[in-house]
């Protein structure tokens, strides 16, 4: 986009009176005449680089103030989806709401378990062996291999960092659970048995993140574990399950539920068919998961086995939860608008116990858009 310079033939400051060749305007009707939408002068702003950025700021007031926070902006995960044949893998940029492609065979018969960082943690169930992979620059990273029945796992940090440890936990009875931890270059994984003063069950549908320090597992019945690698400590949180939609208790109830942290918060999604999802928050001062009117211009994107939020995001995407599913053969991400009170598109809401866990799972955009098809 090229902005075109326009040559004052004479300011009058007294008056405060500009004249260009053609005709005078007053600078309220100059502003006027260059205002747009602000949804649409984003996108446009956002298209250019960082020269005619600042260029574009001194048009007017208007165009400033929105050339800084587009300046500024986040840049939202892409949805990675896993083919059930062959070796073409799709990406999807919800912001832009194009699709790319990339061939990457390394993946072949490898199940997705978590992604954080750009880095993508995979298992191949036949081998049982596990290993880090990030698709954009094709490095592998090899661990100690791991049998993965029903239980999830997830890691800290990119395995580039010397914080990076891997965890997973899997009840043994409803009582005692064992947690592995691991990290890159060790040759095995560590294994400990945990005594529950609640009860605990671990699943493919229970949820982790990692939070201050800490992996935070909220199990199937929504009960909360908590795990420090740092004092190898294990306890079930005293607070309450979130409270389920009405609906809620229905077929393949468990699986519309997601869990996201930013910013040393925790936030649970409950979705259930054509109910508006419910949001939460874990107030961890009071002990109690509190309801969430407003997401205070946030972005939630859910996912089975790994969910983002962002801040700073383009306005249209604001105070929305974007959901792991695209409609209209690739042209619409499903979300929800808590300004709304409605899913997008209309009536698209989705029964989340038809989707495959392990069909897609969002990621970090690549910085470079060369090495895709």
């Amino acid at each position: 986009m090229q902005l075109h310079d326009y040559r004052l033939a004479e300011t009058i400051k007294d008056n405060k009176t500009i004249t260009t060749g053609q005709s005078t305007i007053q600078p309220d009707e100059q502003e006027t005449q260059t205002e747009l939408p602000t949804e649409l002068l984003e996108v446009i702003l956002s298209q250019l680089t960082l020269r005619d950025n600042v260029r574009a700021s001194a048009v007017c007031k208007s165009w400033l103030a929105v050339a800084i926070s587009v300046r500024m902006a986040d840049k939202p995960p892409w949805l990675m989806f896993f083919p059930k044949f062959g070796d073409l893998y799709e990406f999807y940029d919800p912001s832009q709401r194009k699709t790319y492609w990339l061939e990457l065979p390394e993946l072949h018969n490898a199940r997705i378990c978590y992604a954080k960082d750009g880095w993508l943690l995979l298992y191949k169930p036949r081998t049982q062996r596990v290993f880090f992979f990030c698709p954009y620059t094709r490095e592998l990273i090899d661990l100690p291999s791991l049998e993965l029945t029903y239980q999830i796992v997830a890691f800290s940090a990119s395995p580039k960092s010397p914080n990076c440890i891997l965890f997973t936990v899997k009840h043994v009875s409803p009582t005692v659970v064992a947690v592995s931890t691991c990290h890159p270059g060790a040759t095995e994984w560590t294994t400990v048995n945990y005594q529950n003063r609640l009860p605990f069950v671990s699943s493919i549908w229970n949820k982790l993140v990692f939070c201050n320090g800490l992996f935070y597992c909220l199990s199937l019945t929504g009960w909360l574990g908590v795990y420090n690698p740092e004092k190898s400590t294990w306890s079930v949180n005293s607070v309450p399950p979130p409270k389920c939609p009405e609906n809620f208790f229905v077929k393949n109830w468990w699986k519309g539920k997601f869990m996201a942290e930013h910013n040393g918060d925790i936030f649970v999604i409950y979705t259930c068919s054509a109910v508006n999802p419910v949001i939460y928050k874990l107030d961890q001062a009071n002990k109690v998961w509190v309801e969430m009117e407003s997401l205070g211009g946030m972005t939630l994107f859910a996912n089975f086995l790994s969910s983002y939020a962002r801040t700073d995001l383009l306005g249209a995407m604001r105070n929305n939860v974007y959901f792991s599913k695209v409609r209209f053969y690739g042209k619409r991400c499903v979300s929800y608008s808590l300004d709304n009170g409605r899913y997008y598109p209309r009536k698209q809401c989705y029964d989340w116990g038809e989707q495959d866990p392990f069909e897609s799972v969002w990621i970090e955009p690549p910085e470079d858009l060369s090495t895709f098809l």
